[in-house]
């Protein structure tokens, strides 16, 4: 009995694999951007109260999504698994939770902004299948039992029927998630579109420098210190999709609407046509804590973003852009960050490329000076000119803060924490970011000793993170070492520690390291 049972359990992981692959594929083929496993996950991203997501992130970091992924995959495994032995047990009973299952992913299909009518075809295709095959499966099983316990039959005949059964199933499972994932990861046509796409030269570039983009002085080339542009692929990525959004450019096309004269939408290739400056913008995530490594700095394309607002003609009493993403995102940014002569972009390349599909291709915005959670919208589609009193964007829903400028900070890069070192001259640097406002200065102290002042790479612009180093002589023991950057305006980095929620981490950051 222990033995069907356990058949029984496979037999149920077997049939569900099936289906959620073949849900998968399905919306690979109809609907990319809303999958039945990806809405589901959306959904419970939406639930969760704002103390677990800042948990999670704080945590996790970018690993997050691949974190709640798993965990979805442990829970739809043990929803396997109670469906197959209770299919064994009682006829339908196995059928009626996999079918329940179904209809909560349809629900999740249909909460999804981005769905449409062809996205619901998925969590059918997912829930027919697993119930047929859970069917098949638990009747061959079934029959395998009888003849067994029948002493007249002979059971070889059935437990091979039920075998190769299993056994094709597992094959066909492992073959369409491997066709699955390949779909999912290539992103198809779209990733072909990014890749083959030229981008027009900038009429405004950054000015180089010796041949290079960078102002000369604005790399120190310390080993361990950040780069001083972060590589595309190495740029953190904070988001609410679980699923990259597939967007077609070709279909791509961006709305003004709200407090406005008139009106306006632009294609992508209307953007593209239009006189796109470059620039160096550091962008930071408000759930960065102190030290922490989601904060990164790229070579932007785009198109400011005052242009656009002053073709629909914004109306007196607005004070908020309320952007919106494909996948459903929100974000609340004060008109006057987009209005006042900072470079705030309608993005279309970074770091020399067209955007990458997981950092908001075709088109995203890039705001300096303010946290993501209220600027950087990927795979924005519409710009709603409001007022902050009248309308919320996604986070400021969940207990954040409604305008996030960005605080004055610093890292320490090198030491590493736990490091050693031989004793004599030691190196300590880092960087430190003040977006908007620019950073005058960076001081950094030892075992909480006076500060001294470190030298200061030159800044590319008051928009991005500028390197610093100071050499120490220190003596053989266990130190800690502190930096605090000052900005422009005479801010000074506060040394009072505070959580990235709601606004913010506050504090200094303190390496602890042996010299020998």
């Amino acid at each position: 009995m222990m033995r069907q049972r356990t058949w029984a359990a496979a037999s149920g992981v077997l049939a569900v694999g099936l289906g959620v692959i073949g849900g998968e594929l399905s919306a690979a083929a109809l609907s990319p951007s809303v999958t039945p496993v990806s809405a589901v996950g959306s959904s419970v991203v939406d639930l969760l109260p704002p103390g677990v997501k800042d948990w999670a992130i704080a945590s996790f970091g970018t690993a997050d999504k691949t974190v709640l992924l798993a965990t979805i995959a442990v829970l739809i495994t043990g929803l396997a698994l109670a469906a197959g032995v209770l299919e064994y047990r009682r006829p339908f009973a196995g059928r009626a939770v996999v079918a329940g299952f179904g209809v909560v992913g349809t629900f999740a299909v249909a909460s999804r902004p981005q769905s449409s009518l062809v996205s619901f075809v998925a969590p059918a295709v997912a829930a027919v299948v697993a119930v047929l095959v859970l069917d098949a499966l638990v009747r061959a099983l079934r029959a395998w039992s009888r003849s067994a316990d029948d002493g007249r039959a002979d059971p070889a005949p059935a437990r091979r029927r039920f075998l190769q059964g299993a056994g094709g199933a597992a094959v066909v499972a492992a073959a369409t998630g491997a066709a699955a994932t390949g779909v999912r990861s290539s992103q198809s046509a779209v990733v072909r579109q990014q890749s083959s796409l030229t981008l027009p030269p900038p009429t405004e570039a950054v000015p180089p420098a010796e041949g290079s983009f960078l102002p000369g002085g604005a790399d120190l080339g310390i080993e361990g210190v950040s780069d001083l542009v972060t590589a595309s692929h190495d740029f953190y990525r904070i988001d609410i999709a679980l699923v990259v959004p597939v967007v077609d450019a070709a279909r791509w096309s961006l709305k003004v609407t709200g407090l406005v004269e008139r009106e306006v939408e632009i294609t992508f290739d209307e953007l593209l046509a239009l006189p796109l400056i470059e620039r160096y913008v550091t962008l930071a995530c408000v759930s960065n804590t102190v030290g922490g490594d989601l904060t990164g700095n790229a070579r932007w394309l785009g198109w400011p973003v005052r242009e656009l607002l002053a073709r629909a003609g914004v109306r007196p009493g607005a004070d908020m852009v309320l952007s919106r993403s494909v996948d459903g995102f929100t974000a609340g940014t004060p008109l006057e960050a987009l209005t006042d002569g900072r470079d705030s972009l309608l993005a279309v390349g970074m770091n020399g490329r067209p955007l990458p599909v997981e950092h908001g291709f075709p088109v995203r915005l890039v705001v300096p000076g303010l946290y993501g959670f209220v600027s950087a919208t990927k795979w924005v589609t519409e710009l709603e000119v409001t007022r902050f009193a009248d309308d919320k964007a996604y986070w400021s829903t969940r207990g954040w803060s409604e305008r996030g400028p960005v605080k004055t900070s610093s890292r320490v890069d090198v030491p590493r924490s736990n490091a050693t070192v031989p004793a004599g001259d030691v190196v300590v640097g880092g960087v430190a970011w003040a977006q908007h406002r620019g950073v005058e200065a960076v001081e950094v102290r030892v075992d909480g000793g006076a500060w001294q002042r470190a030298a200061l790479a030159t800044p590319i612009s008051a928009d991005t993170w500028c390197q610093y180093s100071v050499t120490l002589q220190l003596d053989a023991g266990t130190h800690s070492v502190q930096s605090r950057a000052v900005d422009r305006d005479g801010g000074l980095q506060s040394e009072a520690f505070a959580d990235p929620a709601p606004d913010g981490a506050e504090g200094l950051h303190t390496v602890t390291f042996t010299v020998t």
